[in-house]
């Protein structure tokens, strides 16, 4: 099975929906983290889902 990826230039262009801030990538989990929102946000073959709803809370 073939895995779309996340092309990290995408960064550039995103932003934290609530925050505003910058977005760190994790390729471990496949998310993008808003350090200052505390929030996850999953990125699904190769598309990151910038829905806060859908983001998984950090501690």
């Amino acid at each position: 099975m073939s895995e779309t990826l996340f092309d990290p230039k995408m960064l550039e262009a995103l932003v934290c929906p609530m925050t505003q801030g910058t977005l760190d990538y994790d390729a471990g989990n496949q998310e993008l983290v808003s350090r200052a929102g505390k929030l996850a946000f999953p990125i699904r073959n190769g598309i990151p889902v910038m829905l806060v709803d859908e983001a998984r809370k950090l501690d």
